[in-house]
């Protein structure tokens, strides 16, 4: 069996909005890239081969959409529904993908949910996109595929995840909304105003090195950005739907995070350390693409992103725009690794090059 996993596609609303102009806030262009992809892993050589498709996580960026201009932190099952509805008027060749893959036969989708696209764990949201792609589309937070664990990442940051118990709260009117953690607040609420002026600032990596850069370069914006974000830190010890997560040792681990992304290694060994059944660990999330080899042959890999990811660091001076995903082949009956790689997709003229490769 093939699996095929890629995250952090992030699609918004589309390229351009109503009245023509580009949407600012979209992250994912490469919509006829997508489609080719679907179409060649479910034709040719791959056509009678059993292939799954792993969708691992910030596929749809359902918290930094608008639903009627309005971007609201009050999360429930139909403001999902909309933006759902919203994404897929937006990207239409990204779901006939799909929906084709999903037709052949020996093809399957299974769809992890994560941070940015909490909202797909309503039935209600579950039910609608199965309505554009296919009855057959799963949903899950995590799965394990004959040794292969695959999940998002976002659960090992404080500031991305909350307790699976309190993932669902009681909102206004006794309806039951999204607990969202203080990274998907602080994308609802701030991003969207800080990337009116500075369309990129959530992509560039290191962050830490951006906010630096501002402090001697972009100076106005620095001040500005500051403001933002502790004017918010503060007026969010009042919100009723927010402060219930609220505490001075979060509070320090948000701004420690919001400029550092974490490399998911030592957590993916623990995992392989506690269930020794799996041999290799993928995960998202990062927008990092990593790969690490462990004795016994064991594998961590992350998938990095779709998006274009503007780069700070001297050392990476390649443009970042490179759009990664894991192959991963088991042998079903013994549950073994035959080979993994992580793959660069260039178009159906030169499929894709495998960038790492673990066989």
């Amino acid at each position: 069996m093939h699996i095929l996993i890629l995250s952090d596609l992030h699609l918004g609303k589309g390229k351009f909005l109503k009245n023509g102009q580009l949407n600012l806030l979209e992250d994912f262009l490469e919509d006829e890239k997508f489609y080719d992809f679907c179409e060649f892993y479910s034709k040719g050589e791959y056509e009678k081969e059993e292939v799954h498709l792993v969708l691992n996580g910030d596929i749809l960026n359902l918290i930094q959409i608008d639903v009627d201009g309005v971007f609201t932190n009050i999360i429930d099952d139909d403001v999902t529904v909309r933006s759902i509805d919203a994404i897929v008027k937006g990207h239409p060749k990204f779901f006939e993908g799909l929906r084709k893959f999903l037709r052949v036969p020996n093809k399957h989708v299974t769809y992890i949910i994560g941070n940015h696209d909490s909202g797909m764990a309503f039935s209600e949201a579950q039910i609608t996109l199965r309505k554009y792609v296919g009855e057959d589309l799963q949903f899950c937070f995590d799965i394990n595929l004959n040794g292969v664990h695959i999940e998002h990442g976002h659960r090992f940051e404080v500031i991305n995840t909350v307790p699976n118990d309190k993932y669902f709260m009681e909102g206004p009117n006794g309806k039951m909304i999204l607990n969202l953690p203080w990274g998907s607040l602080f994308c609802i609420n701030l991003l969207p105003v800080l990337r009116k002026d500075r369309p990129n600032i959530d992509k560039v990596r290191p962050l830490a090195s951006y906010v630096k850069w501002c402090l001697l370069y972009d100076f106005k914006f620095f001040w500005k950005m500051n403001y933002l974000v502790i004017t918010y830190l503060i007026q969010s010890n009042f919100d009723e739907f927010i402060k219930q997560n609220r505490n001075f040792k979060t509070t320090l681990s948000i701004l420690k995070q919001i400029t550092i992304y974490p490399l998911y290694g030592k957590k993916a060994k623990a995992i392989l350390r506690r269930h020794p059944e799996i041999h290799t660990v993928v995960m998202g999330h990062t927008h990092v693409q990593e790969w690490l080899r462990f004795p016994e042959n064991k594998y961590y890999f992350n998938t990095g992103t779709w998006n274009h990811i503007p780069q700070l660091d001297a050392g990476l001076t390649e443009a970042h725009n490179k759009f990664t995903y894991v192959q991963i082949r088991v042998d079903k009956d013994k549950n073994l690794l035959l080979t993994g790689t992580i793959n660069v997709w260039q178009g159906n003229w030169k499929p894709f090059r495998e960038e790492v490769s673990a066989s």
